[in-house]
């Protein structure tokens, strides 16, 4: 998968706002992510054109099933990389910010392999 960190950023709210609402719309993106709406419809255009969501005429977002997989592997790393931080002592306001920038920069290959490690030596 080769997508920047803004787009991964993007249909992982995506992904976890259609958990909690009944329909996601440019609003409640920008509103989540403190962006203005100009910025989230310029986004959203640039993920419909990758086909990564699909934008109905009523302004309803949904992830495509490419942009769906994408999401859940960045929100995977996110809670794995969140609860790991926090399992090492570390505060959950830190860990939260830190699996963030951390979610976007790691090889797969280095998650994989912290992911092994964790599960191996954890009882």
């Amino acid at each position: 998968m080769n997508i920047n960190e803004s787009a991964e950023n993007y249909l992982e709210t995506i992904l976890q706002l259609s958990k909690i609402l009944p329909v996601v719309r440019s609003v409640d993106i920008a509103n989540e992510l403190g962006f203005k709406k100009s910025s989230v419809s310029v986004a959203m255009k640039n993920l419909r054109l990758k086909e990564y969501i699909t934008v109905t005429d009523s302004g309803f977002i949904y992830l495509t099933d490419s942009g769906r997989k994408i999401a859940e592997y960045v929100y995977e790393k996110h809670t794995f990389l969140k609860d790991w931080l926090c399992s090492l002592g570390v505060s959950e306001d830190i860990a939260g910010e830190d699996a963030c920038k951390m979610e976007h920069i790691i090889s797969d290959q280095s998650f994989d392999a912290i992911k092994e490690y964790v599960k191996k030596h954890t009882p």
